[in-house]
């Protein structure tokens, strides 16, 4: 372990050295000169140097203790204004994240307590949303969405959340009557209306020409889709990071090995200027963490 000065002994070090008096380092850290002049002594017992010069009543620093105050002077500034941001943070701070209502169901909701539990003194307030033009407003702090990196904006900022890995899905009985893409033929399809291309996408990569991409039944979200394949109501297209429940506790299959990625990964999207703000930070880093076991989980799935 590096051996450190304490704090006490560094502060009032800083403080005379800047006002070249013991006295006026006092009167700032509310001490007395006896008390400063205690610091100082075991400072300078601690690092085997002279860092001032006392003659009469005066004070002046040494050529090492210039030295030290202006290697020490940065750092006791930095950390002082870390602690002060941080001090200085409402206990009812309130940040607001906008989220498609799949993603919010589907991935945000089942891991809302443990952000909770994380930040406790935190009002956390989820919003849905199916129209894209409010996730381009400065309404929120961060916005979980579905963009490409090139529909970035200027005062915004873009980072990866998770990918987009789609395939074919759907109950278990179904998928006893399908071996190959090509018996997709004649099935039921299920489509979201959010991603009505998502069959289109998956049937070409898939290399699939024998196959209605249109025909089927259509919902309003990804979310109903879902559930219309658990109920065998057809095959549905699913993301990864979004069904792994369904996938481990059996209510949904993968028919086929063949996994499309999209170039349009779940992003984060938030005013760059937010990212200078200790909470906001601390929120958006655990998203990353939880994002990171989805990840975990999905290869884990797949390899198992």
């Amino acid at each position: 372990m590096r051996h450190l000065p304490t704090m006490s002994a560094l502060k009032a070090f800083e403080a005379a050295g800047r006002h070249g008096s013991f006295l006026d380092a006092a009167a700032e850290l509310n001490l007395t000169p006896g008390a400063i002049s205690r610091q100082i002594r075991n400072l300078e017992e601690f690092l085997g140097k002279k860092l001032f010069e006392r003659r009469h009543k005066q004070v002046h620093l040494t050529a090492l203790g210039r030295d030290y105050l202006a290697e020490i002077k940065g750092p006791l500034g930095r950390l002082a204004d870390a602690s002060q941001r941080i001090r200085e943070l409402d206990q009812n701070s309130t940040i607001s994240i906008c989220a498609y209502p799949t993603i919010a169901i589907r991935w945000l909701i089942p891991r809302w307590g443990a952000l909770y539990d994380r930040n406790p003194n935190v009002d956390i307030r989820l919003t849905t949303s199916l129209n894209v033009a409010e996730f381009g407003s400065n309404d929120y702090d961060l916005t979980i969405q579905v963009q490409g990196d090139e529909a970035a904006r200027d005062g915004f900022s873009v980072e990866k959340l998770l990918d987009v890995d789609t395939f074919p899905v759907c109950a278990p009985a179904l998928a006893e009557t399908i071996h190959e893409p090509g018996d997709l033929a004649g099935q039921t399809l299920l489509h979201a209306a959010p991603r009505l291309t998502d069959w289109r996408q998956w049937l070409d990569f898939a290399g699939v020409d024998q196959v209605d991409a249109d025909g089927g039944l259509n919902f309003e979200s990804t979310n109903l889709a879902i559930h219309a394949a658990i109920e065998g109501l057809g095959i549905a297209i699913g993301i990864e990071a979004l069904i792994q429940d369904e996938l481990a506790n059996g209510q949904l299959v993968c028919p086929f090995d063949i996994k499309r990625r999209s170039h349009h990964p779940i992003q984060l999207v938030y005013p760059t200027s937010k990212a200078a703000d200790p909470l906001f930070q601390s929120i958006k880093d655990w998203l990353h963490h939880e994002a990171e076991k989805t990840q975990a989980t999905n290869l884990q799935q797949h390899t198992g």
